[in-house]
This record gives structure tokens, sequence and C-alpha cells, in this order.
């Protein structure tokens, strides 16, 4: 038989959805799994992006330009400019998703055996972004805490040798929800600046921030202009996910003529995302209004809820809508799969996104979940309860054993 790649096999595996097998044979079971592992909202999407599609009058579904519609990148030059973000339409590529967007952003910055620096817990898949371009991740620990603050800065430098390329971050941050202060982004300006390096930054959750401090974009630093790879979506904003519509940003010309061949060889983003996204653009701020109170409302039960529970630490999440608890577990990846597998309470149970996953060290997040607060509060208050209920048996059951 064939061998498989070495790539293919360093490949990792989902912590969002390894275990959805034994989710599905759960629910084959008769059980109510409430879904906290993966953030795919259940708010509503904006009528005004469903309509464009229920309205399409087009006799044929064509290739877009391989960097999309210039009309919605247009529209998207309007959008940044609320957040005080200063780009033109030329300096936006379309992609498919802001997956996408990170893949080619790695594949026409890195070479084979090149470094980027990231902060972790990080978003799993960066891994194996970073795997596909060939390129290697160095991680910088932060701590449950700390509230997953930015690690010392002296620790990113300590990690700089010939190899290293970029530092990539999430801001508001995927999976902790923490959001790096003026002073912090400042920090990592700085090094940035000092080594010529790309910074590369992950900025979907802007418009979830739930604290006073305000929302520092990579883009609002000065100086470093050049080096800045911005990384967006409609996923969350609009909960669109499956329109699968990303942006890569850089006012780096060299380095969008570059990632446009990648995006050449992929033809062209997703013809009706790109509709539903450019409508969606034009949604009521009452519409986001609405969303920003709800997840706000939910983030706030949460938290306090699973603080509530014996054993159970969360900090309070500033943006997203994620979280990261510590359970007083020896091993979140057993609970978790135990969860799904062997636990039920009156026919329910919970699907929790194991913390080891977002880590590269194997010895860190080993009694950690990582929680998406996408589910109504009312559904929320019901899957605490399975959750304290199912510690509660699990400590039972580690005692007889």
């Amino acid at each position: 038989m064939p061998k498989i790649s070495t790539r293919g096999i360093e490949m990792p595996a989902s912590p969002i959805r390894k275990l959805a097998p034994l989710s599905d044979s759960a629910k084959a079971r008769g059980l109510k799994v409430y879904h906290l592992n993966i953030g795919q909202p259940d708010i509503p999407t904006p009528e005004i992006g469903l309509d464009a599609v229920r309205n399409l009058d087009r006799k044929i579904l064509e290739y877009s330009p391989s960097d999309g519609f210039r009309s919605f990148r247009e529209k998207l030059v309007t959008y940044y400019s609320k957040f005080k973000i200063n780009v033109s339409a030329d300096d936006i590529i379309i992609t498919t998703g802001g997956s996408e967007a990170v893949l080619f952003a790695f594949m026409a910055c890195l070479n084979t055996g090149d470094e980027i620096i990231v902060p972790e817990p990080a978003y799993a898949n960066y891994m194996a972004f970073a795997i596909s371009a060939g390129a290697v991740i160095r991680t910088v620990a932060s701590s449950i805490e700390e509230g997953f603050a930015l690690p010392p800065i002296e620790k990113f430098e300590a990690l700089i040798n010939e190899r290293t390329k970029g530092i990539l971050i999430c801001n508001p941050n995927n999976p902790t929800g923490y959001l790096y202060s003026r002073a912090e982004m400042n920090k990592i300006r700085d090094l940035v600046q000092k080594y010529d390096l790309y910074l590369f930054s992950d900025e979907v959750y802007r418009e979830f921030i739930y604290t006073g401090s305000p929302y520092i974009s990579a883009l609002h630093l000065v100086g470093i202009e050049e080096n800045v790879v911005l990384i967006d979506s409609v996923s969350k904003r609009y909960s669109e996910c499956g329109i699968r519509e990303g942006m890569l940003i850089t006012k780096n010309k060299e380095l969008r003529k570059t990632v446009m061949k990648f995006c050449q060889a992929r033809l062209s983003p997703p013809l009706l995302g790109q509709i539903v996204a450019e409508a969606s653009l034009g949604v009521s701020e009452e519409y986001m209004r609405d969303v920003y109170e709800e997840y706000l409302e939910r983030r706030n039960f949460l938290v306090d809820s699973l603080n509530r529970i014996p054993g159970v630490y969360s900090p309070i999440p500033m943006g997203a809508f994620y979280t990261i608890a510590r359970l007083p577990v020896d091993d979140a990846d057993k609970f978790c799969a135990w969860c799904l597998s062997d636990f039920e309470y009156e026919g329910q149970t919970v699907f929790m996104a194991p913390a080891s996953g977002f880590y590269t060290n194997p010895e860190l997040g080993k009694n950690e979940v990582r929680i998406a607060y996408v589910l109504k509060k009312e559904e929320l208050q019901k899957a605490m309860l399975v959750l304290e209920k199912a510690l509660e048996e699990y400590k039972k059951l580690k005692t007889k054993n």
C-alpha cells in the first residue's frame, strides 16, 4: 500500500470536531447534545443577506475575479473605515473563508522550515495551515491565572532566530476571548519592527468586545504598515459560516501580487457567498446591536454559571464568544469523550472542545476546555446543569477506581 505523506501524518486532528462521531452516536441513542464545542452561532443570518440569494436574477453562476468582486471590496473599505482602518479596495483580497486567507498568507510569506511565533492557547487550525505551508509554529504560553494576557515580550524575543519570519495573533482571541491592550500591541509592533517580521493578525471578532478597552487593530500600528497581514471573515459577524467568505488585507503590494498567484490557481472565491456577504454589509445597526447584546448576556451568564460549579474556573473573556475553563479533572480529553459516550442527565449531555488541542505543548491544557457561548441563554442554563452533574458523576467514578 502506498505511504501517506509526512505532512498528512503530522496534520493535527481538530479538537473542535474530532469528537463529532461520539456526538453523532449520542444523538443516535436519543440524547440531546448541547454543542459548546464549535463557534457556529445560532443567531439568524441577516435577512438582507438571505434576500440577496432569494432575489438572485442571474442566468449564469460564473467565476468571479480571483481577488473577489470589486463592488464587494469597495463596500468593505467603508466598513473598515468605521473602525479607523484605512485601506483601499486594492488592499483587500477576498478568500474562501478566513481559513484560506491564513493559508495563503503563510504560503506567500514563509518558506519550508521558516518559523512563526504564536501565543498559546491558539486556534488549532493555525497549526494545520503552518504544516500545509511547511512552516513551523513556535509558541509562547499564556496562563489562565493571568486571564491569558500577552506573555512577556521577552519570551517572544528569546525564540527569534534566522528562521523566524513572523508573529501571529488573534484579537479578540479565539479560544480565550482575550483582547490585547494598546500597550501589548505596541510591544508586538516594536518587536516586528526591530526584526522586520510579518505580523499576521486575525481580527474576525472585532464586533464582539465587551469591555471599555479599545479595539487596536494591527493596521492601527504606525511604522509596520508593510509588515501587517490582516485576516478577516464574515462568518461570525453575520452568522454566515457556511458561505465561506474571508479577506486578506495588506498594504504590501509585493505580497498581494504573490497571494494573487495562489488565488488565481484556485480560480475564484465563492460567487454566491460574495453576493450574500456584500448585501450583508448593509445590515442595520439594530441587528448588530441586538447580536452584540445577546452575546454579552450569554457571556455574563456562562462565566457566572461556570464559576459557581465546584472546582471550575473561567476568567472573564473580553471579546469573541469563547472562554477557556479549567475543570476539576485530570484529563479533559477523556472527560469530554466520556460525556458523549457514557454519560447522560435526563436525556442530555454536553459537547465541549478539549483545550489540549489549542496548545502545542502536550503538558498544557490537560484540565481545560474551550466553551463557545453560541447557544441561547436557556440552552446554556441547561448545559451548565448537565456539566455540573457530569463532573459530580465523573468524580465518583474516579474515586471508585
